[in-house]
Order: structure tokens, then C-alpha cells, then sequence
């Protein structure tokens, strides 16, 4: 039988976009743009945010 597992909320600071290509207004020597990658501070890059559950740790444990 599947397991159902629920779907992680989606970061609200990235909408699930977490991971962006800038350019940066140069050019290589070949002639293509120079462009930069940026990852979501609030996310690190995932998309999603983590639970209050998952968030903390265990003490004593």
C-alpha cells in the first residue's frame, strides 16, 4: 500500500524559486553573457521551509 506524504509548504520569501541566474551586464571573451548564481537566504537553495517539529533539537537525546 503507498504511503501518502504530505507536501512541504513552499518558502515565502523564494514562492518555490529558490535558485536564480543573474547576469551581469558583461561579456567572456567569447562573446556570452557573465552571469552569477544566487540561492534563497531564507531556504538555502531548497524551496521549502521546515516544519517547527523538524526545526528544533532534541536534548538529551
Amino acid at each position: 500500500m503507498p504511503q501518502y506524504t504530505p507536501p512541504r509548504p513552499i518558502c515565502g520569501h523564494c514562492d518555490g524559486f529558490p535558485t536564480v541566474t543573474i547576469t551581469t551586464g558583461t561579456r567572456t571573451a567569447d562573446g556570452q553573457r557573465k552571469t552569477i548564481t544566487a540561492n534563497c537566504p531564507a531556504c538555502r537553495g531548497t524551496g521549502h521551509t521546515t516544519t517547527a517539529a523538524r526545526a528544533h533539537t532534541r536534548i538529551g537525546a
